[in-house]
């Protein structure tokens, strides 16, 4: 058994299934961990998602920005935008169970045993595993409900910056969301940056990258994200950075995290531009 995590995929389908034919990939016994963004921007995200669903339990996908946009696309909470990709899905004749079927992923999966989380962008440094696993849970349990549309009424805004036990449960969803799916840098007190997107190196003075705070509350437990292109693959002792710009015209990487080894990429035509 060899698990693996693959950055964004976000509709490349082609590369994904040349990645999946370069690792052998055997879903009878290999696992893949998918850092959420299956879709957009890319040429075919239908048949991403078709493929992902198709391969059962052997893929773990948490939910990243572009497929909380297609599920607030779809419940009408935003119009489609000029570049978005996603007419295929939203025309499919199977839309509604693969809209159901998104909007059972998780936020935040977390492997206990290995002492490993997966998650789309990262852990604000301020949260504890357990306070995130704690938020992430409401939001999902928010998307899985009947009234799961409007819901995602308030899902969109830069604010709150900072967490705060007594925000409201509009403040608090929309915290959530935008820490654990559009967060790279953050200030010394730990307040949420959506500004800079660039490498680490290129930010404002004050901010840090979310995984190089000093005072990380979730420090001993690894995360495996993604949604951070211009960092690309980064493998550290508590850190595993999986996005290499696929849909940028760069890699789409697949990591070995069970057994470990290098990673193993493909080339990728790139649809979108920056």
């Amino acid at each position: 058994m060899a698990l693996y995590a693959i950055g964004d995929i976000q509709g490349c389908a082609a590369a994904f299934e040349a990645l999946l034919a370069a690792l052998a990939f055997d879903p009878r016994s290999d696992r893949l961990w998918l850092p959420g963004d299956l879709v957009n921007r890319g040429p075919d995200s239908l048949t991403v998602l078709r493929r992902v669903i198709g391969l059962g339990e052997a893929a773990v996908c948490v939910l990243g920005n572009h497929d909380l946009h297609l599920l607030a696309t779809v419940a009408g909470v935003r119009s489609p935008r000029p570049q978005d990709t996603l007419d295929a899905v939203l025309r499919a004749p199977d839309r509604d169970a693969i809209v159901d079927w998104l909007r059972h992923r998780p936020l935040l999966y977390h492997d206990r045993a290995a002492r490993r989380v997966l998650v789309h962008a990262g852990i604000p440094p301020g949260w504890t595993i357990e306070v995130a696993q704690a938020a992430a849970t409401d939001v999902e349990n928010a998307l899985r409900s009947v009234s799961w549309m409007r819901s995602l009424a308030s899902m969109y805004g830069n604010s709150p910056r900072r967490w705060d036990t007594d925000l409201d449960a509009a403040d608090r969803m929309r915290y959530t969301i935008n820490a654990l799916t559009r967060m790279r840098y953050c200030d010394r007190h730990g307040a949420l940056d959506f500004d800079e997107t660039g490498p680490p190196g290129s930010q404002a003075h004050g901010l840090v990258p979310w995984f190089d705070h000093p005072s990380r509350a979730h420090a001993g437990t690894h995360i495996v994200f993604g949604h951070w292109a211009t960092l690309g693959v980064l493998r550290r002792d508590d850190i595993t950075a999986t996005d290499s710009g696929c849909v940028w015209g760069g890699r789409l990487t697949a990591v070995p995290l069970d057994p470990g080894g290098e990673p193993i990429a493909v080339s990728c035509s790139g649809y979108a531009k920056p």
